[in-house]
């Protein structure tokens, strides 16, 4: 079958082709209408039947390495003990946009692979039946081989590979049925456990080039500020230090920012030279942002100020005139680091106008991208590897630590691997936003909340508009699920750096407004769950939200079923009580049952945690598992120590001993179970976080008659 360009452009679909050249080469390529397409490798099948699938988008510990090529698997018919798995290189026009975040991997490759998969598999059974002059029809795969049910003859996938790139494409194949899953859902380890145990370079920070030296960088404490002079001639003096110079800011805080480079012949020596430098700062333009005051101010105002309308609709006001019992809080949540166990690294080395480069970055296209723009270098001659990435949690969405990179190896002429400090991570982020909301509900006669208001004190840079990761959509719960709601905003002026934090707004807005319920349906005299299931409604989709609408069918299954699995409402003991949380984040479903006990001087244990999650057919089980449970102990660490605050622009919190997170002793046993309904696929690096905060808050509720309404809860006296 002879496909023309035009055809492929007309398609709008994916078409398969075999190569070769050495092994036989299963190609797919998606076009999109009126866009240029290209062919994408997926995967290779070698002559001894062992099948080469490239995972595409980068891993940072979610596991998109292993499930990608599981559906690839799949699809193929192909054990997995015959599969061996590989990071793509990185290429747009070839495999399209790799990225990790927003929970979006998974979702977005679900149907191009299946096809590419059961493609590459008819093309197989077509080949299969024409060496046995049979019909297709009598042709089935098992195992990586194609079975003729007539005779019970067998031929392995690497003996058919090559006579199948002389037939027709197939252009229309049919996909399995979720109940013809042999590998997805499973538990399968990722496939560089045994790699990472072992110390197998794999990370960023395990690049090596011959000729390479090692930099550190050091930038203003505060956000714009310049460098006027540095005691160069000292640094360049100390033993292993080759070179030290100023670098000038070209763009600002996403591209390269000015500071000190030291280059020395190892990271010992160029650490060690950064501890001595002394820098004097032109801080004329830099921040002066001070969180205790914008704190301060945000609750005065969400408290007792009107803000302008954000979004409106139905008519509040005339519900609270008519309300039986109405309900205020004004709830805060500070601002994040994302403090991932590998602190930001970078490997580059620049010849003439173009740069090779090994980064773990979550958007590694744009990290090239950036480089080349700022440095000045050919884009067409930009290469940027993608490395395994020991954490990143929307960090690495950013690539300023890749510009840097390449900006000292142009200037120092040689191969430079960047190592950033535990103190250089967290004083130079991309924060998770803080925020502060007044809150207001209405209550009629019959227990039922009749409307909702929001005051939201955020951030601006311009004050016309509140920063991407510092707004608020519409169609945050509970709006669209009652009548009358009504979002006003106030903006108050920010230079600090902010990015996407683990469940951007999701993490911050699903402690607010879950726990704000809780109040509603305490004041209401109403059992929460049962509050939960009525406020949802009738099964139905509404508009708006991040991963399309929510329905609020699936949103009843995950309460209703975690109301069963945690044994909802049973007598507990003294000092101990359940609290329960929804929300719908990212394209998933998440309720979660947290059994909390506090105990003398406000010392608390959360002893379990139920989780039911609804993302549609799980891929990898033990992956989604690992995600959920990992969420479990970032979002209890979290609201319970975690915030980084700032004076003039500067952060305080340096390293771990100001930034107390979660020690092994107080995790939680987390219980996590899974309804696999039918709808396509969503991701799990994200949603199951954002319910687990007002989940314990609204347990200490129930076992103290505190209400805690700011994260983190140690400012309230809670400690574990």
């Amino acid at each position: 079958m002879n496909l023309s360009r035009r055809d492929v452009l007309k398609s709008g679909g994916l078409i398969v082709a075999f190569s070769f050249g050495g092994p036989a080469l299963v190609r797919a390529a998606t076009s999109v209408a009126g866009a240029s397409s290209e062919l994408n490798a997926w995967i290779r099948v070698a002559d001894d039947g062992v099948a080469t699938l490239y995972a595409t988008h980068p891993e940072i510990g979610q596991g998109v390495k292993t499930a990608l090529p599981m559906i690839l698997a799949e699809e193929l018919d192909m054990p997995w003990e015959r599969v061996r798995v590989e990071q793509s290189p990185v290429d747009a026009d070839v495999y399209g946009r790799q990225v990790a975040g927003g929970s979006m991997s998974v979702r977005l490759a679900w149907t191009p692979l299946r096809t590419a998969g059961a493609t590459a598999r008819a093309m197989l059974v077509n080949a299969a039946a024409v060496h046995w002059g049979t019909s297709i029809d009598n042709c089935y795969t098992d195992g990586g081989a194609v079975v003729n049910q007539k005779t019970g003859d067998r031929l392995d996938y690497g003996d058919l590979a090559e006579r199948a790139a002389d037939l027709p494409i197939p252009t229309d194949v049919k996909l399995k049925e979720q109940s013809e899953f042999k590998l997805l859902g499973r538990r399968i380890g990722g496939v560089d456990n045994r790699d990472i145990v072992v110390g197998t370079p794999l990370f960023g920070v395990d690049q090596s080039l011959p000729g390479m030296r090692f930099a550190s960088y050091t930038r203003s404490p505060s956000t714009g500020g310049e460098v006027k002079s540095a005691n160069l001639d000292l640094i360049k003096d100390m033993p292993g230090v080759e070179d030290a110079f100023i670098l000038d800011d070209n763009g600002g805080a996403r591209a390269l920012r000015g500071g000190v480079a030291i280059v020395a012949n190892s990271t010992w020596a160029a650490l060690r030279a950064k501890r001595k430098l002394q820098i004097e700062w032109n801080l004329e333009n830099a921040s002066t942002d001070n969180w205790d005051a914008l704190l301060e101010e945000g609750l005065e105002l969400a408290a007792n100020g009107t803000g302008t309308e954000l979004y409106n609709d139905g008519d509040a006001n005339a519900a609270f005139s008519s309300a039986a019992k109405t309900v205020n809080g004004v709830y805060a949540y500070p601002f994040l680091p994302h403090a991932p166990l590998e602190p930001q690294n970078c490997t580059a080395w620049v010849q003439g106008d173009g740069a090779e480069i090994w980064a773990p970055s979550q958007v590694p296209a744009g990290g090239a991208a950036l480089a080349a723009r700022t440095c000045g270098l050919n884009p067409a001659k930009v290469t940027i590897h993608q490395t395994r990435i020991g954490g990143g949690f929307g960090r690495r969405l950013a690539n300023d630590y890749v510009v840097e990179a390449v900006a000292i190896s142009q200037r120092a002429g040689v191969p430079i691997k960047l190592q950033w400090t535990r103190e250089d991570d967290m004083a130079n982020d991309f924060y998770r936003p803080g925020g502060i909301h007044g809150l207001q509900a209405s209550i009629d006669a019959d227990g039922k909340m009749t409307a909702w208001k929001d005051h939201f004190v955020t951030f601006s840079g311009d004050g016309e508009s509140a920063y991407r990761w510092a707004a608020m959509g519409q169609g945050v719960q509970p709006q669209k699920l009652i009548d009358n709601y009504r979002v006003d905003q106030t903006l108050l002026p920010l230079t600090i750096p902010t990015g996407a934090w683990r469940a951007p707004a999701s993490n911050a807005l699903s402690f607010v407004t879950n726990a704000f319920l809780h109040e509603v349906s305490t004041a209401a005299g109403r059992d929460h769950l049962e509050f939960m299931l009525d406020l949802m409604g009738e099964s139905r989709e509404l508009p708006g939200g991040r991963g399309g609408g929510m329905h609020t069918g699936r949103a009843k299954d995950v309460i209703a079923e975690v109301g069963r699995r945690a044994d909802w409402g049973r007598e507990m003991p003294k000092g101990h009580a359940q609290g329960l949380a929804f929300y719908y984040s990212h394209g998933g479903y998440f309720a979660e049952v947290a059994e909390v006990e506090v105990g003398a001087n406000k010392k608390i244990t959360l002893h379990k945690l139920y989780i039911i999650g609804d993302v549609g057919p799980i891929v990898n089980m033990s992956m989604a598992e690992h995600q959920c449970v990992g969420a479990a102990t970032d979002g209890f660490s979290t609201m319970l120590g975690l915030q980084v605050t700032f004076n003039d622009g500067a952060i305080n919190e340096g390293n771990f001993d100001k930034y107390p997170i979660l020690r092994m002793p107080h995790a939680p046993e987390v219980d996590v179970h899974f309804i696999q309904s039918d709808n396509p696929p969503s991701g799990l690096g994200e949603p199951a976080l954002p319910p687990v905060a007002p989940a314990v808050t609204n347990a200490i509720y129930t076992a103290t008659g505190d209400r805690v309404r700011e994260m983190p809860i140690i400012k309230a006296g809670y400690s574990v």
